[in-house]
């Protein structure tokens, strides 16, 4: 089956709108024809002028070539700006319904896929591809096919007049489309290409680095502690110097030749006629001079056309590099947990294909327990957490939540039955009310104040201006993490899920931000299955099983005290542990 072009993918998304796209360049195609007769009078004007020099008060039809002159050129115009408003129309939709598209495809992902995304990247290819698309059907679609007709019909004014100076016009412009070619093509594609991922990575490490912004002021480092992004600002540095350099020599041939056929014409036309120059030869002469810079405006409007169809190829690349990325799959029988409990048997999962990240995972939770994952960083403790909650659905093996496989519960219940609070957890531009309420849209304020109580979170609210419909992030408050961690907290007991999961949730927590955040977990936690991912080992150590996990596998497991006098992992852990608590600084008297 043949692929359908990028160009009737784009049309397909204008709906009623597309046939706005095709009047559009037909418009456009008249727009070019008009633009010409102008000339035609331009040559009767010089005609005149010419053929009556010696009295120009023979000259009777200046004044009426010269409004016809003008009153084709704005009819040019006025129909240009038609094509103009049919594109643009038809495009602002395509790029509205490209957005649609793809905002709702992520909705569908697993969190998992759109996090190793990147959110820069998905930002840049949303805003930014699909801004590619409208640009180019609103503008180079109607000047393509201005730069189709305006050639055919230049070629016939150029023969028609004086072959010898129409085939002098065209020599230039032939060893400047021969230059043009050298610039384009494959090549350039593939130029294109390293641009946006230059780009891309640029916006990514932009976005991270920005997150990280806290860490660096408060370990007092620079920006030069964030590699990645100074690298990937380097990267597109040398490479749009490099680029630049490449192009500057053809780019300047092209650049004269085009702008130069006027000064051709005049050198040839001075070295072959000599003494055999004509009236009507000069009328011509003074005619294809005039004339000839439509040639450099159309070869123009050329390149940049191959140009932009490219920078659309590349676009809709990474559009459909979105698109393409497979949904969670879903049952066509949904079935609900009967419980809390949570059970893993033979678990695989692999980021890259290659080296996996869980390894025959096997383990049971059952309903109502309080479980930790400890072990060695990169050991596949977060990754252990995603596939539970479904953020990636394992290779093999099958994760089953209330003895049922999580493929077979739908998106929305397995949602409202795994609450994950993160280690950094993000708040929306909104109140705090709004926030908190995306725990359950159906909740009264009564309800989402109870929950905010219930997650130690009033002392905040009291000193905010407006307490819970205080504004927070763009223009609005700005609360610490430890803060913020409590609100997340509060949307997490209003949800009220049987089965919580916590990745490294007091992280970010000052002392006494902390202690609140723990209280506010006690709360959270009655009565549902917990599961705690944790490196300060004081947090899991009354958990009711312990799981080690190493290297993508379950080493140790059991209760606190029966790993520490087992003096394996996490035993060794404690000892290190322990050690980094009693830790003091001597203070030596100098003598």
């Amino acid at each position: 089956m043949k692929k359908k072009s990028n160009l009737s993918t784009l049309i397909e998304y204008a709906g009623k709108y597309k046939v706005l796209t095709y009047l559009s360049w037909v418009l456009s195609g008249i727009s070019a024809l008009v633009a010409l007769v102008p000339f035609i009078y331009i040559w009767k004007i010089i005609k005149e002028i010419l053929d009556n020099i010696s009295d120009l008060k023979n000259a009777e039809n200046l004044a009426y070539d010269g409004w016809m002159a003008v009153i084709f050129s704005v009819l040019a115009i006025l129909i240009y700006i038609g094509a103009l408003m049919c594109s643009h129309l038809s495009a602002f939709r395509v790029q509205a319904n490209l957005r649609k598209t793809m905002t709702h495809h992520i909705t569908t992902l697993p969190l998992g896929k759109i996090e190793s995304f990147g959110s820069g990247k998905l930002r840049s290819i949303i805003n930014e591809s699909s801004g590619a698309t409208e640009t180019y059907l609103a503008h180079q679609l109607p000047d393509m096919a201005n730069s189709f007709v305006t050639p055919i019909a230049l070629l016939f004014m150029l023969f028609f007049f004086d072959w010898r100076l129409g085939l002098l016009s065209l020599i230039p412009v032939v060893l400047a489309f021969v230059i043009m070619a050298t610039m384009t093509g494959k090549r350039m594609q593939k130029k294109m290409e390293e641009y946006q991922n230059a780009l891309n990575d640029m916006s990514n490490e932009a976005v991270e680095y920005v997150r990280g912004i806290p860490v660096v002021k408060t370990f007092g480092q620079s920006v030069f502690s964030f590699k990645r992004f100074k690298g990937a600002i380097d990267r597109y540095s040398k490479w749009a110097i490099s680029y630049t350099k490449e192009l500057r020599m053809p780019m300047t041939i092209y650049t004269m030749l085009i702008n130069g056929v006027f000064a051709f014409l005049i050198s040839a036309t001075l070295f072959f006629t000599r003494d055999t120059i004509t009236t009507e030869f000069i009328l011509n002469l003074i005619f294809y001079i005039i004339i000839t810079p439509i040639i450099s405006v159309t070869l123009t409007k050329t390149m940049h056309a191959t140009e932009n169809n490219q920078i659309l190829n590349d676009a809709m690349n990474r559009i459909n590099s979105v698109l393409e990325l497979e949904p969670l799959s879903s049952s066509t029988t949904p079935q609900s947990p009967k419980d809390g409990s949570v059970q893993l048997k033979n678990v695989s999962y692999s980021y890259d294909g290659k080296k996996k990240a869980l390894n025959n995972v096997s383990l049971k939770i059952n309903s109502g327990e309080t479980v930790a994952f400890v072990g060695p960083s990169g050991g596949g403790k977060s990754t252990l957490a995603n596939i539970i909650a479904r953020f990636f659905d394992p290779n093999s093996g099958e994760v089953l939540i209330g003895n049922i496989n999580s493929k077979d519960i739908s998106k929305e219940e397995l949602m409202n039955t795994v609450s994950f609070v993160f280690q950094n957890s993000r708040l929306i531009k909104g109140t705090i009310y709004d926030n908190v309420k995306l725990g359950k849209e159906d909740a009264t304020k009564e309800q989402v104040l109870s929950a905010l109580e219930k997650a130690q979170c009033m002392d905040i609210i009291d000193k905010l201006p407006n307490g819970i419909d205080t504004l927070i992030g763009t223009n609005g408050i700005y609360l610490s993490g430890g803060e913020c961690q409590r609100i997340s907290i509060a949307r997490a007991i209003l949800k009220d899920s049987p089965i919580v999961i916590l990745d490294e949730a007091t992280a970010f927590a000052d002392p006494d931000n902390e202690t609140k955040v723990q209280q506010a977990f006690n709360t959270l936690s009655k009565g549902k299955t917990v599961i705690m991912i944790a490196h300060r080992l004081s947090t899991v150590i009354n958990a009711d099983k312990i799981f080690v996990i190493n290297n993508g596998e379950i080493a140790e497991s059991g209760s606190s005290e029966e790993l520490i006098n087992s003096n394996g992992i996490f035993s060794s852990m404690w000892k290190n542990y322990q050690t980094s608590v009693n830790w003091k600084v001597k203070k030596e008297v100098v003598k």
